[in-house]
Formats: C-alpha cells, sequence, structure tokens
C-alpha cells in the first residue's frame, strides 16, 4: 500500500513515474491549450482499437423510459455516438443499460446488433426471476457479456443480506455464459461485496471509481490519501484478488476539484495494484451534466500511463477485451 507520501510522488512505480504535481500542471496547460488543440493529436496518442467501456444510447420516442426513471432524457442516438468516440479516436463501444429503461433492453440491444459484435459489446439489466435461458443466449450471440446492477442512480440503498441475494441470484444467470456482474454502488458498499464475491463464482465489475464521496475534501490541503476513503481499501484488496474489475470513468460525477488530484491519486493506486483490471470508459452522453469535455480526462488517464511501457493500450484497450471475451489481434 502506497503512504499518502508516495501516493504524491510516485504516481506508477519505478524510478520514471510522473508526480501528480507534474501531472496537475500538464492537465492544466492543456486545459488552456484545448480550444486551440487538434482532436488528431489526441487521437493519434490513443491505442489503436481502444474501447469506450461504458456509454450509454436513449431514444425516447421510438423507446419510451421506464414511467419510474428518475430524470427524463434527451435522445443520444448510435450515430452520435459513433461521431463522438471518431471524434476521441476510439473504435470500439460498449452499451450499457441506463436506469430510465428499468429491465427494458430494447433500444441498447437494437444498437448492439446495428453496430455488430466485432466492435460492440453490451451490458444488460434483467429481472432474475423471468429472465429466460433462451433470450440470453441470443443477446449472446449479439455481443451482450454482463448484467448490471444499478443502486446508485436510482439512490436505492441495501444491506448486506439484500446485497447478497441480489448478486447471487444475478452470479447463477451470469456464470454458464461467462458474463460479468457490473456493480454501481457507493464505495462504502464495497465492503460487503468484498464478503459475498467469494460465493459468486463470476468476475464483477465496479462502475465510475468505485463511486467515492470526494465533495469534502480540501484540495487546498495535503496530497489526497484514498485509503481514507470509507470502502477504498476493500476495492484495492479485490482488485488484488483477481476477480475485479474497475472503470475509471465519469469523473464529473464524483470530483470537484478541477485538477481531478483525488482521481489521480485513486487512479493510479488502481493502475499499481491491478493494472490488466482497470477500464477506461466516458460515460457518454454524461446524462444530468451538460457541456461535457472528456478530452482533459482522456489526457489524464494517457498521462498515468506513461511512466510503464503497454500500460495504455492495457487501460484503453486490451483489458477491455478480456473482460468482455473480445477475440483480437
Amino acid at each position: 500500500m502506497l503512504t499518502a507520501a508516495q501516493s504524491k510522488t510516485d504516481v506508477l512505480h519505478g524510478p520514471s513515474s510522473i508526480s501528480f504535481d507534474v501531472l496537475s500542471t500538464r492537465l492544466e496547460q492543456r486545459r488552456s491549450t484545448h480550444a486551440s488543440s487538434t482532436s488528431a493529436s489526441l487521437k493519434q496518442r490513443l491505442p489503436p482499437k481502444s474501447w469506450d467501456s461504458h456509454m450509454h444510447v436513449v431514444e425516447p420516442e421510438r423507446f419510451p423510459v421506464s414511467p419510474t426513471a428518475v430524470y427524463k432524457p434527451t435522445a443520444h442516438t448510435l450515430p452520435e455516438a459513433l461521431a463522438f468516440t471518431s471524434g476521441l479516436g476510439v473504435e470500439n463501444l460498449v452499451f450499457v443499460q441506463p436506469s430510465v429503461y428499468g429491465t427494458d433492453n430494447s433500444c441498447l440491444l437494437e444498437a448492439l446488433r446495428r453496430l455488430g459484435p466485432s466492435r460492440g459489446r453490451g451490458i444488460v439489466v434483467v429481472d432474475p426471476g423471468t429472465i429466460k435461458p433462451g433470450t440470453l443466449n441470443e443477446w449472446h450471440t449479439l455481443g451482450v457479456r454482463g448484467l448490471r446492477i444499478n443502486l446508485q442512480s436510482v439512490g436505492k440503498t441495501m444491506d448486506k443480506n439484500e446485497l447478497e441475494e441480489t448478486l447471487l441470484q444475478h452470479a447463477e444467470i451470469a456464470r454458464p455464459l461467462n458474463w460479468i456482474i457490473e456493480i454501481y454502488l457507493p464505495l462504502r458498499m464495497i465492503p460487503m461485496v468484498e464478503s459475498i464475491l467469494p460465493r459468486l463464482g463470476v468476475r464483477i465489475c465496479i462502475d465510475h471509481f468505485g463511486s467515492p464521496e470526494l465533495a469534502s475534501w480540501d484540495s487546498d490541503g495535503p496530497a489526497f490519501d484514498p485509503y481514507t476513503l470509507q470502502g477504498f481499501s476493500s476495492l484495492i484488496s479485490l482488485l488484488r484478488a483477481g476477480k475485479t474489475y474497475v472503470k475509471m470513468s465519469a469523473p464529473y460525477r464524483l470530483s470537484t476539484d478541477h485538477q481531478m488530484r483525488d482521481l489521480q491519486a485513486m487512479a493510479g493506486e488502481f493502475l499499481s495494484v491491478a493494472p490488466n483490471r482497470v477500464i477506461y470508459a466516458t460515460d457518454w452522453p454524461h446524462t444530468r451534466f451538460s457541456r461535457v469535455d472528456i478530452s482533459p480526462f482522456t489526457e489524464c488517464c494517457l498521462e498515468l500511463c506513461a511512466a510503464r511501457p503497454g500500460l495504455a493500450e492495457r487501460l484503453f484497450r486490451r483489458n477491455t477485451e478480456e473482460m468482455l471475451g473480445v477475440v483480437s489481434d
């Protein structure tokens, strides 16, 4: 485990590591020049065949949202998703079922069908009590490779017994297909996941840095120590154990620090302890947020990988391919 002092000066262990101070300065420089820079410069630096591993497609007029949806989204179509990833320099997409559609995966499945399994994968939401094996097999052919449990978007809480039952039910469905279970829940609940995981017999993926509560951190104070966050040590233990992935995604939902120093500290630990199980994603179309520019965050991810050869390809491509069963060269 890194100490707070080591976290500030050593993003990725080794003599060629980048300090957070230097990284923050570079990020500020990029922000100030971003308007005059070309998107091609970022596109050229991303590894070939990169994946955006967390995106949503929403078409409320063609596919009505759930009556219980906690917000009313605007349309975000497959052509728009492709235009966004093309501008960023990403070739492949993972569609994740948004909360507004509940267990109706029709919009996602149509987008996945149109995109094709060579470039796309999907993570769906199901009712374990009603889903049929034949349906799951059809979805697998389309490229579905996981089930999502989303507590955070709808503000739902569970005690350990309820969470255990929910995870076990989903694991029974995911296990025969070698699918993952993707979980979006607060970081403080991760210790419960850690105690349950050995019984599941499946791999899991934790959304959005584990969804930590960062608003109370004084960004002008001492270097941020992620181990002070409730649940962070459990997340690191899960990563070390080898059955868990974590997505570095949706920074704007988490950090109030414009330099993202708190998330950098978390990312540095993820990449240090489990470089083969950290996933990059944009969270496009950034639902409930407006005018999000994901380029500075993407630049940050590239910088975090700069000290270790091959790590950028791991973060942006290979880890997703291994997690979701993509056969690639």
